[in-house]
Parts: structure tokens; sequence; C-alpha cells
């Protein structure tokens, strides 16, 4: 019984023993010029360097002077049902932070309210009396203000594809408005259509 218990510590010594110089093998390669152990992969490298480089400044403020309207912007992701979010306050307006800033190569997407049950004023109210050519003014958080021109207004029924909205049809910068308009239905709580004002930035 003894030998046995003799043998079992001396093989556990062993093990300890070889683990040990493994460890003390890998520490020194650590040390020797030229040679880097990596621990993170390209995707995890690439997304590091990504949150070094400087993050655009933030949308502040929105106005259209053609129509009267001037209105700070919140942030709006998606919702649980995977739609694009709205804001809370009627007097705000919405940016959807997935998508690229205003000013940068794509399409920002900034959504409003509009036609408030008992006329309880909105951002968006005046959107309907836009017009091709009106100029659009975006201030971000350093004071910078960017001007889009309305090239096109759209309406589309609210189960409509209106992935254009998203997805840029060229590598210019572009500023799509939208706001719920048409019939309020009761049961869905929610406006048959949708209006969509599409910009060009200057």
């Amino acid at each position: 019984m003894l030998s046995r218990i003799y043998t079992l510590l001396k093989l556990s010594l062993f093990v300890l023993l070889a683990l040990l110089v493994v460890i003390f093998l890998m520490f020194l390669l650590t040390l020797v010029p030229g040679r880097t152990i990596h621990y993170t992969n390209q995707n995890t490298a690439q997304s590091i360097t990504a949150l070094k480089r400087e993050s655009p400044p933030l949308p502040i403020h929105l106005k259209i002077p053609s129509i009267n309207v001037d209105a700070s912007v919140e942030y709006v992701g998606l919702t649980s049902e995977g739609a694009m979010d709205i804001p809370n306050n009627p007097d705000l307006v919405g940016w959807f932070d997935l998508g690229p800033h205003p000013g940068e190569n794509g399409n920002a997407v900034i959504a409003g309210h509009s036609g408030m049950k008992d006329n309880v004023p909105a951002a968006f109210d005046n959107l309907k009396k836009i017009k091709k050519g009106d100029q659009i003014y975006i201030e971000n958080g350093r004071g910078e203000t960017t001007i889009f021109i309305v090239k096109e207004i759209k309406l589309y029924r609210k189960d409509d594809d209106a992935s254009e909205v998203f997805d840029p049809s060229d590598d210019s910068s572009h500023l799509n408005l939208i706001t719920c308009t048409g019939i309020w239905d009761t049961i869905e709580q929610t406006s048959s259509d949708r209006l969509v004002v599409f910009t060009d930035k200057m």
C-alpha cells in the first residue's frame, strides 16, 4: 500500500515539474526578439483598431426653414420587431444610430412624429409641405452644419418594401426623413402610410 502511494506521489511530482518547464519555456518565447504571441484573431484586432479611430460627431439639431422645422435630435435603434424605433417625445426627431452619421457616405435616416392625437404639436407636422429643392440643415456636436437638398418625396404603404430608404444606391451622402401619415389604424396602433423625403448632401 505504501509503495503504491509513493509511486503516485512521484508521478504527480513528475507531471507538476513537466508543467512548470512548459510554462517557463513559453515565458522565454515571449522574450525572444522578433517573436510575438498573438492572443487575438484578425477580426478582434480590426475591432480594436476601429475603436481607436475618432468617432464622427453626433447630430444634435435639425432645421428645415422652409417648413418651420426646428428640432433637437435623439438617437434611436431597432424595436423588438426589427423596425426602426421612433423618438419618445413628439418635439424631437430620432436619428437611426445603426446607420451612417449625417454627412457620411450612405443613407442617414431621421424619423419624427406628425399628426398626433388631440392636435399635440410634433416635429414633422409640416413635413408634408416640403418641396423638391428645399434645404435641410443638420448641426453636429462640434458646431458644424451639413446642408442637404430635397431631391424626391415618396409615399409608402406601411407594409411596402422601403429598403431604399436605408440602402444607398451610390457612394454619396444622403439624409432621408420619415414620418407617419394617412389613416390611423386603431387595432395596430399605427398609420397607414409613410412619407419619406430623400435628400442629397450639397
